[in-house]
């Protein structure tokens, strides 16, 4: 094994040459993917040396990019598409929700789709319409697929190894804000094997940060924004746990219980609006699962319901450390 010192976008390209070097069935596809090298140079000289033929650049249809990389599984294939922003993904969504989410379902287990389609999410890049978006909400309401979103580059590397791996489909939320952050990766070197173990499973939350009076719980790029948090909170007297959930769908919630419980209480935080967001369906079970270790109600942190703002707006919309600070001193003041 090799550490390196690694952007979250160079991660998420050498997760990728590694699967295309391991497997030949592993094909590449979106929109100015190849010769461009992606509009956030995620897959920068992929096709220069695995050719036109595993990375493939796509016409502006989201809708034929999944139904094409669905069409590919039934094959045999495991195709890695990108959806190019997060605002551009909705004309794809009846082929993800209708055929890709129950495929598995409607042939009674007989027919899996090993298809990971990753999608650039959230703010913070001064970006225009469309293009700032968090909609993990709405594919996590539908069975049958998994929804991750990596933090950091370790995580970036590792969780979209395991995502090309798994036999069922999986939406990798990437969060485009963290592709410049840097972070120590350990990844296999050229000696060792394609199925070299991993940090963690998939689906599992980690504790980035221990603590004992509150929880602060986030994915993707919400969780630098936390640990900022708990840094500030310190000062104050204040131990906060930073809980990174790294998956959505499903929720690790054990985790989250097992640090509730030490801690009795909790704040969940995304980008995504505060309405019908996860974090309705995390504080509702850990209500039910700890209710007797709550010392104070579970409390939600995160964007408006209303369309994303112009890019001059964009900071007031986003939760940042005051946004979560403010939960942090309300849960406390129970």
């Amino acid at each position: 094994m090799v550490t390196k010192s690694l952007p979250l976008a160079k991660a998420i390209n050498e997760a990728l040459r590694a699967a295309l070097e391991s497997d030949p069935k592993v094909l590449l596809m979106g929109e100015d993917i190849g010769k461009l090298g992606g509009v956030f140079r995620v897959t920068d000289g992929l096709q220069k040396d695995f050719g036109e033929s595993r990375v493939m650049d796509s016409p502006l249809a989201e809708s034929g990019i999944v139904g094409t990389a669905i069409g590919l599984a039934l094959r045999g294939y495991r195709p890695v598409v990108e959806i190019q922003f997060d605002g551009f993904v909705f004309p794809a969504y009846d082929q993800i929700v209708t055929q890709l989410a129950k495929m598995h379902a409607r042939s009674q287990g007989k027919v899996r789709l090993p298809v990971v389609i990753r999608i650039p999410y959230g703010g913070g890049i001064g970006a225009v319409e469309h293009h700032s978006e968090s909609p993990e909400a709405l594919f996590a309401h539908v069975a049958g697929l998994k929804i991750v979103s990596p933090s950091t580059p370790s995580d970036a590397y590792w969780m979209l190894r395991q995502a090309i791996r798994s036999d069922d489909p999986v939406i990798f939320f990437e969060p485009k804000r963290r592709y410049w952050d840097k972070g120590e990766v350990t990844v296999p070197d050229s000696g060792s094997a394609a199925g070299e173990s991993t940090p963690g499973e998939l689906h599992e939350a980690r504790v980035a940060r221990e603590g004992t009076d509150l929880t602060l719980a986030a994915y993707g790029p919400m969780v630098k924004v936390c640990l900022q948090a708990a840094a500030a909170a310190e000062e104050e007297g204040r131990s906060i746990e930073v809980v990174d959930l790294r998956s959505v769908s499903p929720i690790d919630f054990d985790t989250i219980q097992a640090s509730v419980e030490k801690t009795g209480r909790l704040v969940v935080v995304h980008e995504a609006p505060v309405f019908f967001g996860s974090g309705a369906e995390i504080a509702a079970r850990i209500t039910e699962r700890c209710f007797y270790h709550l010392e104070a109600p579970v409390l939600r942190v995160g964007g408006y319901h209303a369309p994303y703002p112009p890019a001059r707006l964009e900071e007031e919309y986003l939760p940042g450390l005051d946004r979560v600070l403010d939960a942090v001193d309300r849960s406390s003041a129970y």
